[in-house]
């Protein structure tokens, strides 16, 4: 019985503590959009012989232990009290889907705000059974950021889902790109380079973490409290397909169109609601992987020890300048795809996400979680928008027999107005916002961010002609 205590009773991470504490409190959400009713009954045994099982994390909470340091305790789960299956009010409305809808959002706000209790197992499960424009039920996992980062929690979910063609074969994911080994020997002039501009981009982030915060502008409220204010969650829809033809006739990364695509979207949008902000200084913190690692890993891997280390929280981040328009003030959309390409390029390669690491590392050990949490806190709301982003699988897939139609997830728990994440599944990429209500129009940006790929897409395409023809 001792030898168990000790192997659940592990410590909590760093990350694990900065996200639970009496600055953040963040929860990640993935929701699962199903083709038919989910039959509830199947959710305790789903949750008792595949879910739960995943990870000690699952069935453990967190105390304090006697030396004051925060640990994982292992708890007796009741899955009963993590399953929530709302009852919406019955219509006789000729339009039930929008209205269904309307109350999937009401009821989607009120759970971004709750905490879950700290004397049970940091997760939740709830069941909609209701049509929506998008399923005809959907499944919402709310869990924790101090049980895994999006990583780790995606490859939880994804172990409890199977391929809808062929249930026996793993799900598969988009190659990442591999690494080019002539480029592993660098000259004299680039190595210094690097590091100029590695000690460059960590002072910058320093002074934008705790001394100069961004413009306050459509996309930037300046707003105390943001973390507890209501939120809309939105999504759109885009073509993998079409985004591969913009890489290809701009010789870029899939993350490259996006993030240009997202750029010029709020450059657009900040246009819109108020033109003498569009060359405010605004600043995007995108959200880092930090493994090595190409896919996800499945149910079995992730409990091999060779794997275990992959789970917890393994994430950085980049700040981007958000471009603005060139000298003349024209918006040139192509222009932010290269600029973000060239940005994001020179900052991956730089030491400072590394620095930064060491820097948390240290400031842990002196100064204990509350000052870090307090320290990424300040980071999130000295910039204008938080974007991370996700690869899924290129299959369909099925939850104990339910064909899954779209998945997507989103984020809670930081001073942000402007939460962007992105998911890829199948052939389509889906872009989620969550908003400050009152502040962000959100369907003028979801607009802007829909004008900005057409506009992408149609101007990489003449350049394509061009290119042909010559």
């Amino acid at each position: 019985m001792d030898k168990l205590y000790e192997e659940v009773e592990e410590p909590v991470s760093p990350h694990g503590q900065y996200f639970n504490t009496s600055f953040m409190c963040s929860y990640i959400f993935a929701f699962l959009e199903l083709a038919t009713s989910f039959d509830v009954s199947l959710a305790i045994p789903l949750i008792k012989d595949v879910f739960i099982p995943i990870n000690p994390r699952f069935s453990s909470i967190m105390v304090r232990g006697k030396d004051g340091n925060m640990r994982w305790k292992k708890v007796e789960v009741k899955p009963e009290e993590h399953v929530k299956v709302p009852k919406f009010p019955e219509t006789t409305n000729s339009s039930p889907i929008e209205l269904y809808d309307s109350y999937l959002s009401d009821y989607v706000t009120g759970i971004f705000v709750e905490r879950t209790p700290e004397d049970k197992p940091l997760w939740e499960i709830h069941i909609i059974n209701y049509p929506t424009k998008n399923a005809t039920s959907t499944i919402i996992f709310k869990l924790h950021h101090a049980l895994g980062d999006g990583y780790s929690l995606m490859a939880a979910l994804l172990s409890c889902l199977q391929r809808a063609d062929d249930p026996s074969l793993p799900l598969t994911f988009p190659s990442r790109p591999q690494f080019d080994s002539k480029y592993t020997k660098k000259s004299l002039f680039k190595s210094l380079y690097q590091i100029f501009s590695s000690v460059s981009d960590f002072g910058s982030s320093i002074i934008k973490t705790r001394m100069i915060p961004d413009d306050i502008t459509p996309i930037r409220s300046g707003y105390e409290g943001i973390d507890s204010q209501p939120v809309i969650l939105s999504n759109i829809s885009f073509s993998l397909d079409q985004i591969k033809q913009i890489k290809s006739n701009l010789g870029v990364t899939i993350n490259d169109v996006i993030c240009g695509m997202i750029f010029y979207g709020i450059r657009l949008y900040m246009e819109e609601m108020n033109e003498k902000t569009k060359t405010s200084n605004s600043t995007a913190l995108v959200m880092l992987n930090t493994r090595n690692i190409g896919g996800y890993q499945s149910l079995k891997e992730m409990q091999k020890p060779e794997y275990k280390g992959l789970w917890g929280n393994k994430i950085s981040f980049l700040q981007i300048p958000i471009p603005k328009p060139n000298q003349s003030g024209i918006l040139n959309p192509l222009e932010f795809v290269w600029e973000a390409r060239e940005v994001i390029k020179r900052k991956k390669s730089s030491f400072s996400v590394h620095l930064i690491g060491l820097l948390m590392d240290l400031e842990m050990k002196l100064r204990g979680p509350e000052a870090v949490s307090k320290i990424i806190y300040d980071t999130i709301g000295n910039t204008s928008v938080v974007i991370s982003n996700m690869v899924g699988p290129v299959e369909k897939m099925t939850l104990a027999n339910h064909p899954v139609n779209g998945l997507y997830f989103t984020m809670m728990g930081g001073p942000q107005d402007i939460n962007i994440t992105i998911m890829s599944y199948v052939k389509v990429l889906r872009v989620s916002m969550k908003t400050l209500k009152g502040f962000i129009d959100e369907q003028k940006l979801k607009f802007c961010l829909e004008k900005a790929f057409e506009v992408i897409f149609k101007t990489s395409m003449k350049i394509s002609e061009i290119s042909t023809k010559d």
